[in-house]
């Protein structure tokens, strides 16, 4: 018997193709609704939020007239500027890194921008939590609300909220160089009862903190000074205004003994994570150790707590991951495009404003570099250092 075997008309293809995006588009949709209706990560309401926020980013910008402006502005500073070019024009460089940057920092990341390791039992939020409260628990005299203590680059304020909390409600003070984060900050302290009458951002130099010399109970920065020209100078101011005996706890940025000055891979990661976050120019761990010597402080002790072991280890977020649920998506290379894209339609409709996603990319490429400098050995995120200011 002869079989003859017709070909599926475009018709047949085309409605099998529309079956199977359907599909798709309701398997997604379904999914979301149940994260939103059966989690705490609220995706609807987080992407809400940041097309409201998008949508009035342009008119809080205080380094230039528009985000387009202002990564061109950004990026010709790095491109064509040297090390010392960013170190001399590092307030310029680093409010124009966070008015771009900000809004992206607490969409995909939270109010708390900075890193940590998990243990396995840990969620991401518990590990920022717990990261935080590493750091409060070595300033072992400023528990309660009669103490006040510094926040030194507070970002929004999530650390500082924590801290506060962690320490039985004692003040908070947090500097930045960003007018924009220091309203976003004072906008969510004002939102949790916990905090609204014990933090406060405030807008600043932290090379020229504006407070009184031996005034606060103790001081801290979480990944902040990573952004001074000098960090000696930001060390001793620091030690300027916390009181005799007070203490002062810092994560830094860093680059590792590992990292080869003469290796063409290196200098390029350590470059990218330079344009990609902001900085004038990363120096090691012993250069930040020995700045805080030199800035007068007694050393009460030092660690690099990404040497940690059986942990899951900092960089893990920027991983690539296939889960769509998953902040990580948009590190595989179908998530990078589709970020990409979305965010270039949000430009076209005029959601976003015009350089939204050249600011996107600049982020994008900064978080590629400090995870592939970390799978190198060369650089950390969470180098301790606990310094005391001597009683005189």
């Amino acid at each position: 018997m002869l079989t003859i075997y017709s070909r599926p008309s475009s018709m047949s293809r085309e409605n099998k193709l529309t079956d199977v995006l359907l599909g798709a588009s309701g398997a997604f949709v379904a999914s979301v609704l149940a994260v939103q209706v059966l989690t705490e990560a609220d995706p609807w309401g987080k992407c809400l939020r940041f097309w409201r926020q998008l949508g009035a980013h342009e008119k809080q910008l205080t380094s230039s007239h528009s985000v387009n402006d202002g990564i061109d502005e950004y990026s010709k500073l790095h491109n064509q500027g040297t090390a010392k070019d960013r170190t001399t024009n590092y307030q310029a460089l680093v409010n124009a890194y966070y008015d771009l940057a900000t809004l992206f920092y607490e969409w995909g990341w939270g109010a708390s921008f900075h890193f940590s390791f998990q243990f396995r039992e840990e969620s991401f939020a518990e590990s920022i939590r717990r990261h935080e409260h590493v750091l409060a628990a070595q300033l072992v005299d400023c528990y309660g609300p009669s103490k006040h203590v510094l926040d030194v680059g507070c970002g929004i304020g999530g650390p500082m909220r924590n801290i506060s909390k962690f320490l039985g409600g004692c003040r908070v003070t947090g500097i930045t160089l960003n007018q924009y984060q220091v309203n976003r900050g004072n906008e969510l302290n004002a939102q949790d009862p916990h905090c609204a009458s014990t933090c406060k951002s405030v807008q600043g130099d932290f090379m020229k903190l504006p407070f009184d010399t031996d005034s606060l109970d103790g001081a801290y920065a979480i990944e902040a000074t990573c952004h001074a020209p000098d960090r000696v100078k930001c060390y001793q101011e620091m030690l300027r205004v916390v009181k005799p005996g007070a203490t002062v706890a810092i994560y830094e940025w860093c680059m590792t003994e590992s990292y080869n000055a003469s290796s063409t891979k290196h200098q390029q990661l350590k470059k990218d994570i330079e344009q990609g976050n902001g900085l004038p120019d990363i120096i090691d761990t012993k250069a930040c150790l020995q700045a805080m010597k030199d800035a007068g402080f007694d050393i009460v002790s030092e660690a690099d707590l990404a040497l940690t072991k059986h942990v899951q280890p900092w960089e893990t977020p920027l991983m690539p991951s296939w889960n769509i649920f998953s902040q990580r998506f948009q590190f595989n290379w179908l998530g990078g495009h589709i970020t990409n894209a979305a965010i270039h339609l949000l430009e076209i409709v005029r959601i976003a404003p015009k350089g939204t996603v050249k600011t996107q990319k600049v982020l994008q490429t900064g978080g590629f570099a400090l995870r592939d400098a970390a799978q190198e050995g060369i650089f950390t995120t969470m180098y301790l250092m606990v310094g005391r200011k001597p009683v005189a």
